[in-house]
């Protein structure tokens, strides 16, 4: 494991926790030594007790903002936050430094940005750390609004992330939606471009009836004609016999 990254939290120097490497006695028999001290030697004493209101002060610090570790190889190596009061040009420093890394990480400056949230969570336990050291109930209240915080943007997040899922599957839906919806337009075009089709098609054999019937009723129409002329021409004709043979008689 790498060690941590660069933080706006103050921590002490880091301190090794373990260190050894497993040997073999002639007989046989594993020992783990530690490198620092020969087999034989006796274990290294704990370091003397600090005062219990300094001690309290760093049980609290600990547990608001717990230790990190990693390791390198077989060595694990701890670093506690720092426990030495602030002062003034602390509170400046870190302002200098919250700038520097903003810009240095390139942070945007509105909107939602993961890279900004970071650094301002780190200067935020930084002003816990300072706070707590000078006053732990202070210290235990502003944890208390750090995981309020915390608790809002996974909310804010999760309904976030659920509304862009409902968003895809309405959009997943919608183009779904929108492709049946093309294709049946496909079909009624296609539907209405067969019944303009046979549209014309009805109209033509229309026109073809209505000229067939024209011209039948104009050749009825003519023949009708002839017949009443020969009719008449006949009438007149036997009319003028008649005429003529009254005539002779008297």
């Amino acid at each position: 494991m790498i060690p941590p990254a660069e933080s706006l939290l103050k921590y002490d120097n880091p301190v090794l926790v373990s260190k050894s490497s497993r040997v073999t006695s002639p007989k046989g028999r594993n020992y783990i030594v530690s490198p620092q001290q020969s087999s034989d030697t006796s274990p290294v004493p704990p370091p003397p007790k600090q005062k219990a209101d300094s001690s309290e002060h760093e049980d609290i610090l600990n547990s608001i903002l717990p230790p990190r570790e990693w390791t390198e190889g077989t060595q694990v190596w701890v670093q506690y936050v720092s426990s030495a009061p602030c002062t003034r040009a602390d509170v400046l420093q870190l302002t200098e430094q919250l700038d520097e890394k903003l810009q240095e990480k390139q942070a945007r400056l509105t909107g939602i940005c993961p890279i900004r949230r970071e650094i301002y969570s780190q200067c935020f336990d930084e002003l816990i750390r300072q706070v707590t050291i000078n006053c732990a109930e202070r210290g235990l209240l502003l944890l208390r609004v750090r995981e309020e915080i915390n608790m809002t943007i996974a909310a804010y997040q999760t309904l976030y992330e659920s509304s862009v899922a409902f968003g895809m599957r309405k959009a997943l839906l919608s183009e779904h939606g929108t492709a049946d919806m093309e294709k049946r337009v496909a079909e009624v075009e296609k539907e209405k471009q067969d019944l303009i089709k046979q549209l014309n098609e009805q109209k033509a054999n229309c026109d073809e009836i209505e000229k067939r019937e024209a011209e039948r009723r104009q050749a009825e129409e003519k023949k009708l004609t002839e017949e009443i002329n020969f009719l008449k021409r006949t009438n007149q004709q036997l009319k003028n016999q008649l005429e003529s043979i009254t005539t002779a008689k008297n």
